[in-house]
């Protein structure tokens, strides 16, 4: 290169050179600081939807689930009605005719289906699932044996739908699918997925599980595409393109079940050559949040997911994936856009159309290339921007030495907010202190003490300091025994869990025990005030709940005070589940999901609750070890029957509780039984 040439090269990209001489010279820690933000930038511009162990990305995986469903409704298609695809639905006012609410009406169905037999439909499918017998099955059986048109019956097992079927829910859907053996109805897979709480996607496919409910209709009728037997992609919903008119027809099951002869030929050409899906359109019954439900807030009927499915295939409307390596390519891309911008040394001004063009680059991207048919599911957007001012910043503070301040926050932070029970932690792991949080699966426990606050209006604010700091020291050392996390004390309450930021296999059996004992040492501190001096009012006893489920853990707060702690619905469970003991009659009580997970089989089920603030019911368990073992398997056979058969249930429950009169929560549990609702839930006040 001529000397010419070397001053044009070092006029144009001068800059790049003193801007890297700059980050050199801030030391080699700035420096190796600095390439580990770049790195975490780089896997953030990759991984912001789930790390790589599938799990959600911590903060960023919500906002691209967020950016992904507001691009995909304003790019989604403005359809009318499709006519190729009718639903024949059981609605509210359905189930008041039949006067029968779950399971739903099957005599009903089999005469639908004779009927729809006899229409022309080029397929049906069913997405209710025969997981528990009804007097009319035998009839059912016979119509779908008998039917000419091809059948996809509901299926879902255990491993690939835990929430929504058990055991013997199982056993049973598979007996009533052998009926079926030989003939033109068989099994359909109703999964759908909901992962991040919405479905946006095809299920995946799973070895030895049929086929989905519309790819198997398609199939019997000769029309599934080649490009969707193995598609897994976005489910490209569309929009009703009228206000007033559904993107699918909807007919009542009652019309077919029984129609009348007048109006025969007009439902006979309503079903004539198309796909009929049978199902549920209620309340409170199968509804499912999809791609839409954040931006206009509807959550349609299983069934019309389906719907869509079946018209996404019909439409060959199959997303082209975007391929791994250009995911890596863009994001090493804006990681590089972001250190050279960086080193760039301009003044804001020249700097803000810069800026302003990467900004409408990294967001405008993905838009497009939503509208051009691409599946940006999955697509890093938001992780794009993230991943660009992690760049940019590490950059910039090598290069300006302005780091001084996050160096000196980072340094102190140690002795200013880490708890004792994991300082040890902290120091063999430094990367455990940082500011922000991650999910995780817990192990949570509130205690509280009952009557405390009103006996402490009663006695000098010494002694209620006194028997306060005995009471916490107490219940304090239970946890740190059993090899808890005190989160924090709310008064005489304790909330403490297990599981973070170091989890072990026998968290669950810790945090068990610890909620057992807690309960001891509160009896134990109750006779040591009462011995202590007669006079003072009676201590309450201390009451605990017990939960187990997903938290955001870490460390929240700013430059002046910071907290490891724990947040989400996991810690309200726990507090609810305590307070729930004073209407029990108990004083530990654990939720289902905490048993189950802590290995021990000293639970007694206690039945199901619905919690005062939670929509959702909880199945109780309370800690018994000595409990007779054959008392224990009558209190599961009455918690089983409790939503199928109440009476027995109640009459086992009442039985056990005859055998043990001094147990309250028992008795408590008996009368719960005589007025718990179709589900077998009894509901808090």
């Amino acid at each position: 290169m001529n000397e010419t040439a070397e001053a044009r090269f070092g006029a144009r990209f001068g800059w790049l050179a003193r801007g890297w001489r700059n980050v050199r010279e801030a030391g080699g820690v700035q420096l190796v600081a600095t390439l580990v933000v770049l790195g975490l930038a780089l896997f953030i511009a990759r991984f912001s939807w789930v790390l790589p162990g599938g799990e959600p990305t911590p903060l960023t995986s919500e906002a691209e689930r967020a950016f992904y469903d507001l691009r995909a409704y304003y790019s989604a298609d403005l359809a009318p009605q499709d006519n190729r695809i009718v639903l024949v639905v059981y609605t509210d006012q359905t189930l008041i005719n039949a006067r029968k609410r779950s399971p739903l009406d099957r005599g009903m169905l089999a005469r639908t289906l004779r009927n729809l037999d006899q229409m022309g439909a080029r397929a049906i499918g069913i997405d209710i699932l025969f997981d528990q017998p009804q007097d009319e099955d035998a009839d059912l059986v016979d119509a779908l044996r008998g039917m000419q048109t091809p059948v996809g019956v509901a299926y879902a097992n255990l491993a690939t739908n835990q929430e929504d079927i058990v055991y013997e829910q199982q056993q049973y859907l598979e007996a009533f699918q052998a009926q079926l053996e030989g003939s033109k109805s068989g099994p359909a897979s109703i999964r759908l997925d909901n992962t991040f709480g919405a479905t946006r996607v095809w299920p995946t496919i799973v070895p030895g599980l049929p086929p989905l409910l519309g790819r198997a209709m398609l199939a019997e009728a000769g029309q599934l595409p080649p490009a969707f037997a193995p598609y897994q992609g976005a489910i490209d919903y569309r929009r009703a393109k009228f206000v007033d008119e559904p993107l699918f027809a909807s007919l009542q099951i009652d019309l077919l079940a029984d129609p009348d002869p007048d109006v025969l030929p007009f439902l006979a050409e309503q079903i004539r050559g198309k796909y009929v899906l049978i199902g549920g359109d209620i309340v409170d019954y199968d509804r499912v949040e999809t791609t839409f439900t954040s931006i206009n807030g509807e959550t349609p009927a299983g069934i019309a997911v389906h719907a869509e499915i079946i018209a996404q295939m019909l439409d060959g409307r199959a997303l082209a994936p975007i391929p791994v390596w250009i995911m890596w390519a863009m994001a090493v891309l804006v990681v590089l856009t972001a250190g050279l911008t960086a080193l760039l040394e301009w003044p804001a001004r020249r700097l803000a159309p810069v800026l302003m063009v990467l900004l409408a680059a990294f967001t405008g991207i993905p838009v497009w290339l939503q509208f051009q048919n691409v599946d940006t599911y999955g697509l890093p957007a938001f992780g794009w921007l993230i991943g660009w001012i992690m760049a940019f910043t590490a950059v910039t503070a090598a290069a300006r030495a302005s780091g001084a301040v996050q160096r000196n926050f980072a340094t102190g932070a140690l002795g200013k907010y880490i708890p004792r029970d994991i300082a040890q932690a902290i120091i063999d792991r430094p990367e455990l202190l940082s500011l922000g949080g991650e999910k995780r699966e817990i192990f949570v426990l509130f205690s509280d003490l009952e009557g405390f606050t009103k006996m402490s209006h009663a006695i000098p604010p010494e002694m209620v300091a006194k028997l306060l700091n005995r009471y916490l020291d107490m219940l304090s050392q239970v946890v740190l025994d059993h090899g808890g996390v005190i989160d924090k004390f709310v008064g005489d309450a304790v909330v403490a869990f297990w599981g973070a930021p170091i989890s072990r296999p026998d968290d669950g059996n810790r945090a068990a025990r610890a909620g057992y004992a807690m309960w001891q040492a509160g009896e134990a501190f109750r006779a040591e005030v009462a011995a202590m001096d007669p006079d003072l009012p009676k201590i309450g006893k201390t009451r605990v709940g017990l939960h187990y489920g997903e938290a955001v853990i870490g460390n929240f707060g700013g430059a002046t005070r910071i907290q490891y702690t724990a947040l989400g619905d996991s810690m309200n469970t726990a507090a609810r589940l305590e307070a729930a003991n004073k209407a029990l009659e108990s004083s530990v009580m654990a939720s289902r999901e905490f048993a189950e997970a802590s290995g021990l089989d000293w639970w007694r089920p206690m039945g199901r609750v619905r919690l005062r603030g939670r929509a959702r019911p909880v199945d109780l368990f309370e800690p018994a070890p000595d409990f007779p073992a054959d008392d224990r398997a009558h209190l599961a056979e009455a918690s089983t029957l409790a939503a199928t058969d109440p009476a027995a249930a109640r009459a086992l429950a009442e039985a056990v509780a005859a055998r043990h009169p001094e147990d309250s929560a028992l008795g408590n549990l008996a009368r719960r039984m005589a007025a718990i609702d179709e589900g077998g839930t009894y509901v808090l006040d």
